[in-house]
C-alpha cells in the first residue's frame, strides 16, 4: 500500500524534524533510502545504525512493512493543502502532515475525503477558538518537548564554564515556548548562577540558515558557551556558528534538536533533544499495515520514549557525574516527581528539585 507524507517548508535535508519523519517512513517502514533521484533498498546495516539503542525493544517493533512511500515537499505554506489532496488523489492509504503548520490543511482535506486516513504530527486538530477537536479519520501526535528540553538544559547547566547559556527558537509560538520553558527549568535545576543569565532569541522562521548563524554568533560574542536551538533548518546555522567558534579556539558547545544532530558537527554538538517523530510515523504506519489504525489524539513524552536526549559522544571534565545527574532527573520526571513547566507562566512557579 502507498503511504504519503507532506513535509513542512523546512523540507528534506533539515537533519532535524522533517528528516526524522522521513526516517520513520522511508528507512524504518519501507526499508528504503532516498538517493536524490529515487529510492534504493536500504542495507540491513543502514537500517540498524539508524535505530537508537533505547528503541531496540520498542513495541510495536521497528520493522520493514509492505508499504511504498510517496513524499511531497512543500516550498510554501500554500502548498500544504494541494499536496495533501494530491496524495489522496494518488491513492495513498495514509497521508501524513509533518508539522503544526499543516493543521488547517489536514483538517480541511480530511473533511473533504472522509474515506481516507490521515496522521498529523505536532498539533491536534483545532476548532475556530483554538480548542482541540477530533475527526473520525485523523490521528494526531504531539510531544512533551519540555521534558527532553529540561534534560538538555540540566546538562547545559553542568557543562557551562561561563555560567551563560543560550536558547535560539524558530517562530515564537506556544510549541517552541515549550522548548524554552523546559530548557530554562533544566538549567535552573543544576546551575542557579546560570539560570538568570540565559540568553533567549527567536529567528521568526524555520528555513533561514543565515539568520540562525547570525543570532548564534551574537550569543557567543556575549559570552554564551552552550547554545540550544529549536529552530528547524535555522538551527543548522546555529550549529555552524558554534563549530566555527570552536575552530577559532572558543570552548563552546551546541545542542541540537529533533534528530541526533551530532553528525552535522561531531566536534561541536554536545547532545540533541530528540523528538521521536520517526517513531510516531513508524508506529502509525505499523498500525495501518496490521489493520489496527485508530484515529484520535496521543501525547508522547519521556515515559513512552517520545522524547529523549542523544548519546553524548564528546568528552568534557566531569562527564560521568554530569550524565548521572541528568539520568537521576530523567527518572524523577518519568516517575512524576518532577513536573516540567510547558510554558513561561508555569516556569515562574517551578520549584527546583533538590
Amino acid at each position: 500500500m502507498k503511504v504519503g507524507l507532506v513535509t513542512d517548508i523546512g523540507g528534506r535535508g533539515d537533519q532535524s524534524f522533517n528528516d526524522s519523519a522521513l526516517r520513520g517512513l522511508e528507512t524504518w517502514a519501507a526499508g528504503k533510502k532516498f538517493t536524490g533521484s529515487g529510492y534504493r533498498d536500504a542495507t540491513p546495516e543502514e537500517i540498524k545504525s539508524s535505530i537508537p539503542s533505547d528503541l531496540s525493544n520498542v513495541q510495536p517493533p521497528i520493522e520493514r512493512l509492505p508499504i511504498e512511500p510517496l513524499v511531497l515537499q512543500s516550498k510554501a505554506q500554500e502548498d500544504y493543502e494541494p499536496n495533501l489532496q494530491l496524495l489522496v488523489d494518488q491513492g495513498v492509504a495514509l497521508a501524513i502532515g509533518t508539522g503544526f503548520m499543516l493543521e488547517n490543511a489536514v483538517k480541511t482535506v480530511a473533511k473533504r475525503n472522509p474515506s481516507s486516513q490521515f496522521l498529523l504530527i505536532d498539533s491536534p486538530l483545532l476548532d475556530a477558538q483554538g480548542k482541540p477537536i477530533s475527526a473520525p479519520n485523523v490521528r494526531t501526535v504531539i510531544f512533551r518537548e519540555e521534558e527532553g528540553s529540561f534534560l538538555v538544559g540540566a546538562l547545559a547547566g553542568l557543562v557551562t564554564k561561563a555560567n551563560r547559556v543560550a536558547f535560539v527558537g524558530g517562530m515564537e509560538i506556544p510549541l517552541i515556548k515549550k522548548f524554552e520553558a523546559g530548557f530554562r527549568a533544566g538549567v535552573a535545576a543544576t546551575n542557579a548562577d546560570a539560570a538568570p543569565r540565559i540568553l533567549i532569541s527567536y529567528t521568526g522562521s524555520f528555513d533561514n540558515v543565515a539568520i540562525g548563524k547570525q543570532i548564534a554568533q551574537d550569543m557567543l560574542a556575549k559570552g554564551a558557551d552552550v547554545v540550544f536551538h529549536a529552530a528547524g533548518s535555522d538551527g543548522l546555522g546555529v550549529i555552524h556558528a558554534v563549530k566555527e567558534a570552536r575552530a577559532a579556539g572558543k570552548n563552546a558547545w551546541v545542542i541540537g534538536v529533533d534528530s541526533d544532530q551530532w553528525p552535522v558537527a561531531p566536534d561541536a554538538v554536545l547532545t540533541s533533544m530528540v523528538k521521536r517523530v520517526d517513531l510516531a510515523v513508524h508506529t502509525t504506519v505499523w498500525d495501518l499495515a496490521h489493520g489496527s489504525f485508530q484515529p484520535g489524539n496521543s501525547v508522547l513524552g519521556l515515559k513512552n520514549k517520545g522524547v529523549s536526549y542523544a548519546e553524548v559522544r564528546v568528552d568534557f571534565p566531569g562527564k560521568a557525574a554530569a550524565l548521572q545527574r541528568v539520568e537521576t532527573l530523567r527518572q524523577k520526571i518519568v516517575s512524576g516527581e518532577i513536573k516540567v513547566p510547558s510554558n513561561i507562566a508555569e516556569l515562574a512557579s517551578f520549584k527546583v528539585p533538590l
